[in-house]
Formats: structure tokens, sequence, C-alpha cells
């Protein structure tokens, strides 16, 4: 497992805590700007390059946002992916696949050329 109770997952269960207590409204409006750079940030940090492969990494990751669509009113009760399709959101699997095609055509165009040089260099 990648991280237990007592690590970074944690620390995104206290800040999805203190935005629950902090506000009263529980609309999309209010809680969703809080998520996007509070937490969604951590979840998403150089994804590209640790990758969580094993299943139980990514869930882990994928709890948090649940937690957050979940505290937004009239989707409490919805599935994970109903609830981020009423706010537009993508699971963060989807977005790490984003993320990896990105990198991939940036590459294939040669935008990591400089670096691809230096790391591969002949001592």
């Amino acid at each position: 497992m990648l991280w237990g109770k007592d690590d970074s997952t944690y620390e995104l269960y206290c800040i999805l805590g203190c935005i629950k207590r902090s506000v009263d409204s529980r609309s999309r409006d209010v809680i969703l700007p809080l998520y996007s750079p509070f937490v969604r940030p951590h979840l998403q940090y150089c994804i590209q390059l640790w990758g969580p492969q094993p299943k139980t990494d990514m869930d882990l990751l994928e709890q948090v946002q649940r937690r957050a669509t979940k505290m937004i009113r009239g989707l409490e009760h919805l599935c994970s992916e109903e609830g981020l399709r009423g706010l537009g959101l993508f699971s963060l699997e989807k977005r790490r696949l984003w993320g990896d095609l990105i990198a991939a055509f940036q590459y294939v165009k040669g935008a990591y050329k400089k670096d691809g040089e230096r790391l591969f260099a002949r001592a």
C-alpha cells in the first residue's frame, strides 16, 4: 500500500474536513472552487513520474476525490462516476491517462530532446 492513514491521504482528509467545517454551504459553487486548488493538486502531483500501478494505490487516491464529491449537496447518494460527471470532472485515473498521453506526444515531438540527451549521455 502506498500510504497509510497517517500519511498524505490522512492530510488530504484533514483538508477536506477543514473545508467542510469552514463553510456552511454545500453547493457546487462553494465546494468545487475550494477542492480544486487545495486538494486536487496533491492527488496529481508528479503522477506521471511515480504513476501508481497497484489498484490499491489508485483506490486510495480515488477515495479522497469520492469523499469530496459526496460533500456537495445533491451528489451524496450518487455513485462516484455519476458524481464526477455531474461536476464536469474526470476520475483521477482518466486524468493520469490524459497526462501520460500529453507527455508521450511531447516526447515524440521532441520537447524532451535536450533532457533526454542529458539523461542518457555517456560518462
